[in-house]
């Protein structure tokens, strides 16, 4: 049920974090891989991937990657995984220029992936499309207006999605990861350390134990959940959030 094989899997923002943990999973059940990232991302992607340059904020973005569901014909699974998270900014600190860049990476970003892969999922037969929210997108942090905001749209734009997709036999679903320790998420940290808050290790065990399994979720937490999502055993399923953070209290 959670076989992969023969099926075509484009992922956005697969050159590293979740995007490349989803791909690598999703490519042990066999599946082949359609890698979508910023051009300098792409310069160690695994044998058997193939990678396509693709910047979310390019006015083309949608007209290219139409054409490249064009050539690809038949696509299983979608995962609009690309996006971008802001510095921390209260709601009196806003930068407007900031605010429009990180809602087209992360609000339109999404909205056209599963708009210019619709017939090709629709065309498999077994379409899955998954987004990257977050539980920024059913809750909220002081100084996280933004990051926030385009969390909520992206929950909306899969539930609207599911809704206009569903009658063409394609899913749409959401991941919502909590706190994970990628290398962006302690490079933040480390940079909030030298501005005088906690050391990374203090930051992250406090994080751990706001959990109900006592640590944090992981990228192969979340990588294991869009397998299942991509996958025929989901195939009741569509329209729904995914949290994936351990339990938060």
């Amino acid at each position: 049920m959670q076989d992969m094989t023969g099926r075509v899997a484009v992922v956005t923002g697969a050159g590293g974090g979740l995007g490349r943990a989803i791909a690598e999973r999703l490519a042990a059940s066999g599946a082949r891989i359609v890698a979508l990232d910023l051009p300098e991302m792409l310069g160690d992607l695994p044998r058997g991937w193939e990678g396509v340059a693709q910047d979310l904020t390019d006015p083309a973005a949608e007209a290219q990657m139409q054409g490249l569901a064009e050539r690809l014909g038949k696509i299983s699974v979608v995962v609009a995984n690309a996006g971008l998270v802001p510095p921390w900014r209260g709601v009196t600190e806003l930068d407007a220029a900031e605010w429009s860049r990180v809602m087209t990476v992360n609000v339109w970003g999404v909205a056209i992936t599963l708009g210019s892969f619709a017939a090709a999922l629709a065309a498999s037969g077994h379409g899955s499309g998954i987004v990257m929210a977050s539980i920024n997108g059913f809750r909220a942090h002081p100084k996280q207006v933004l990051y926030t905001a385009s969390k909520h749209a992206v929950i909306g734009v899969m539930r609207a999605a599911a809704m206009d997709l569903g009658t063409r036999g394609v899913r749409v679903n959401a991941l919502a990861p909590g706190p994970i320790a990628t290398e962006a998420l302690v490079s933040r940290m480390v940079a909030r350390h030298a501005a005088g808050g906690p050391p990374p290790e203090v930051a992250l065990g406090a994080m751990a134990a706001q959990t109900m399994l006592g640590r944090m979720a992981t990228m192969e937490d979340v990588a294991n959940l869009a397998h299942f999502l991509a996958s025929d055993a989901a195939a009741g399923l569509t329209g729904h959030v995914y949290p994936v953070e351990a339990g938060l209290a």
